[in-house]
């Protein structure tokens, strides 16, 4: 028997993901799981024309930063969506893809909830896709979930 424990969903904050959260978080509350949403904040270098004089963010941006999508994940969550058995935020640095994996395996997540935003053609070869290397790295499920409510016409249209 399949037993789902716990469901990651994670969130850039987009239309695409809140879809994706709100799906999670019935789920989770179905199948009386804890629900860990998950923000990973991509390390930002300025560049400048000589490397070697690119300015430093200073740790309070960091600091902010993290606080800021901290509160936001707490807010993402709407009471009628559900109620999960138990509920967990992170915000990681990194990669998506590389953070996402890794938060998974660390706390021996069971089903990852994760949005694709439908793009085709050359949008997605250019920009790749997160949920697709997610899908092939993942230690556990992989459950995708398309807003086709906000995804681009198909092609031809």
């Amino acid at each position: 028997m399949i037993e789902i424990r716990k469901i990651l969903a994670p969130t850039d904050f987009s239309i695409h993901a809140g879809k994706a959260v709100r799906y999670a978080c019935r789920l989770a509350e179905r199948l009386d799981s804890e629900l860990h949403l998950l923000h990973v904040l991509s390390e930002i270098i300025p560049a400048g024309p000589d490397p070697m004089l690119a300015p430093v963010l200073p740790p309070e941006y960091y600091k902010e930063t993290e606080e800021q999508s901290r509160i936001a994940l707490a807010q993402s969550v709407e009471p009628d969506w559900g109620h999960p058995r138990g509920f967990q935020a992170a915000v990681k640095w990194g990669g998506p893809v590389e953070a996402i994996v890794e938060y998974a395996a660390q706390n021996e997540i069971d089903l990852i909830v994760i949005a694709t935003h439908g793009r085709s053609g050359l949008s997605h070869v250019l920009l790749g896709s997160v949920a697709e290397r997610i899908v092939r790295e993942a230690p556990c499920p992989v459950l995708t979930i398309r807003d086709r409510e906000h995804a681009p016409p198909p092609r031809g249209v």
